[in-house]
């Protein structure tokens, strides 16, 4: 898993950049219409999903199965969004609480599968993902203001550490290849 996750640094940064732009527009322009603010998830969503999919692609086995199941989920909850763009406030708050629970259990178990000292970025960006899905669920009947502002708080943090992550892999892969090459 490593050599893929080092191959594909830059798709682990985008998602990062996708995730902090994310975050900038929700918090940027809370009064967002709800019906908005689902479709603008969807679509992050299902980008996060595509790009967790191919940071997995060229491996195989058990080292990209978690990006993988990540990125399908992804995948699916952006469509359903889209397929169902009325749905109730409380629906999508649910719908966004479960999949940040979902995927932040696939990033933590993959954090520790890691054979760099079991990273602790990704551990952290899934630990952020779990708390972020609890506190959705703490409170289902929020505004859409505060879900607003709550999305992108939690983007903002975790775009930012998929960043560093990202970076941080572009550097151990310089590292590697250094040491093929001597």
């Amino acid at each position: 898993m490593l050599d893929l996750l080092t191959r594909k640094w830059w798709v682990v940064a985008l998602r990062g950049l996708l995730a902090i732009v994310f975050g900038i527009v929700a918090l940027v322009f809370p009064g967002i219409t709800l019906a908005s603010l689902a479709l603008v998830f969807g679509a992050y969503a299902f980008v996060s999903g595509v790009f967790a999919i191919a940071a997995a692609l060229g491996s195989r086995g058990r080292d990209a199965a978690w990006y993988v199941l990540e990125g399908i989920l992804g995948i699916a909850v952006g469509v359903a969004t889209f397929f169902f763009p009325g749905m109730t406030a409380q629906a999508l708050v649910l719908l966004v609480g479960m999949w940040a629970i979902l995927t932040g259990i696939f990033e933590v178990v993959a954090g520790f599968e890691l054979p760099i000292e079991r990273d602790w970025l990704l551990v952290i960006a899934g630990m952020a993902s779990i708390l972020f899905g609890v506190l959705v669920f703490a409170s289902p009947v929020s505004g859409a203001l505060a879900i607003t502002w709550l999305i992108g708080v939690y983007a903002l943090v975790f775009g930012v550490i998929m960043l560093v992550f990202g970076i941080r892999l572009r550097g151990v892969r310089s590292k590697l290849l250094a040491s093929h090459a001597a």
